[in-house]
């Protein structure tokens, strides 16, 4: 599995991406393509792999690696497991192995392609080779460029069988994030967006505490815990004084928070200057004074190019991907939401919907030039549920 690298090094993968298209490592030894269908062997592999893909979602946080699980399975028996916990922790190919003691002989599910470099701990696939592992079964090739296919070929070179695509849709579907930066260089952005049953972002005064309720807010809670950081705009700073930590849902640590403020009009007193982890993002339209204010409370301030809208958000996207975070979680008012959305930088939406009419004259999202039905992007539905008396949706951009 990829692994986090050295800051130089991450920057050099990013720059690698935009000047060579990705390619297979080539193979002496093809891994098989799994061809899914009802046979006793492939509801086998499917099998180990779910249980495989359920021991990698047990972690909540692990970039800026991705989530991986693994089973050891011999003569039918399942006689290892294990799943990376994040970084600085085991891989999960070597935790199972670690359960297991002897595992000659085995075959190995694995929901990424095993890795062949040394970061902060030990490459997998010359571990599973060294373990006489017989067989490797894996969900989806590894994106990051380090990888790339290099270890499944070690595998095949070695003599171990390997096997690909096994539940690769969902593989992905966990790894979304992670995979996204890997592919640009730059975060995954979940938008969330408190409406009201008529679309609106506040009421006529600007209050939108609380459109929704109880249960709605743990879920974006839940969400904060996922991401690297929590993003708003300083409107959103200014309107609710939001202080973006994680309260209501167990987390095993804090999001950063990122302020999105063009021209300095948020305070150095608000909330979310409170500690931990704080980048401002902002322009050279904000005063030396205002800059040096939000340092003296801890905050790193970024310094990026004007647009029409205030920050470059394509400069801020790859000035935080730098950082290999892997999702930016924003909780954004109507002019930075609108600006993301026009930008097309929304990789997804979590839609959470109040029951209550506000009527015109609130904020809502602003012109997206969209002048007819066919300019409109379409979304897929990842799931919708009720919460109490709200409606959440999710929805992810089409490829």
């Amino acid at each position: 599995m990829g692994e986090e690298v050295d800051r130089s090094d991450a920057q050099a993968a990013v720059g690698a991406r935009s000047a060579v298209s990705f390619s297979l490592c080539s193979f002496s030894v093809p891994p098989k393509r799994f061809a899914a269908g009802g046979t006793l062997d492939n509801r086998t592999h499917e099998q180990h792999m779910r249980r495989a893909l359920e021991l990698a979602a047990r972690a909540t946080f692990a970039a800026p690696n991705p989530k991986v699980g693994s089973v050891l399975v011999r003569e039918g028996e399942v006689i290892g497991e294990g799943h990376h916990a994040g970084t600085g922790h085991p891989h999960a190919e070597i935790v199972a192995l670690s359960a297991a003691r002897e595992s000659a002989g085995a075959t190995a599910y694995v929901t990424l392609e095993p890795c062949t470099h040394h970061g902060r701990t030990p490459p997998c696939a010359p571990a599973l080779i060294e373990a006489g592992i017989a067989r490797v079964v894996v969900a989806m090739q590894d994106p990051d460029l380090r990888v790339g296919g290099r270890g499944l070929a070690q595998l095949a070179e070695a003599g171990v069988e390997v096997i690909t695509g096994v539940l690769e849709d969902e593989a992905r579907a966990l790894n979304r994030t992670y995979i996204h930066h890997r592919r640009t260089g730059r975060p995954f952005v979940s938008l969330k967006l408190a409406l009201s049953l008529d679309g609106r972002l506040a009421a006529p005064d600007g209050s939108a505490r609380w459109i929704t309720g109880p249960g709605a807010r743990r879920e974006a809670h839940r969400r904060r815990s996922e991401a690297d950081a929590v993003v708003v705009g300083s409107g959103t700073a200014l309107a609710d004084d939001p202080s973006l930590t994680v309260r209501d849902f167990p987390a095993v640590r804090q999001p950063a928070r990122v302020l999105v403020d063009s021209s300095g009009r948020t305070p150095a007193g608000a909330r979310l200057f409170g500690g931990g982890e704080v980048v401002v993002v902002t322009t050279d339209a904000c005063s030396h004074d205002v800059q040096t204010a939000w340092k003296e409370t801890g905050a790193e301030v970024l310094v990026l190019p004007r647009s029409a809208d205030g920050v470059d958000l394509v400069a801020m996207l790859d000035a935080l991907g730098q950082r290999d975070w892997l999702e930016l979680y924003v909780e954004a008012g109507g002019q930075l939401a609108t600006s993301l959305l026009r930008a097309d930088l929304v990789d997804r939406l979590d839609i959470h919907h109040g029951p209550v009419l506000l009527g015109r004259g609130g904020p809502e999202i602003g012109e997206l030039a969209v002048a007819a039905i066919h300019d409109a992007r379409r979304w897929r539905l990842l799931g919708a549920e009720a919460v109490d008396d709200d409606v959440l949706m999710s929805y992810e951009r089409n490829s």
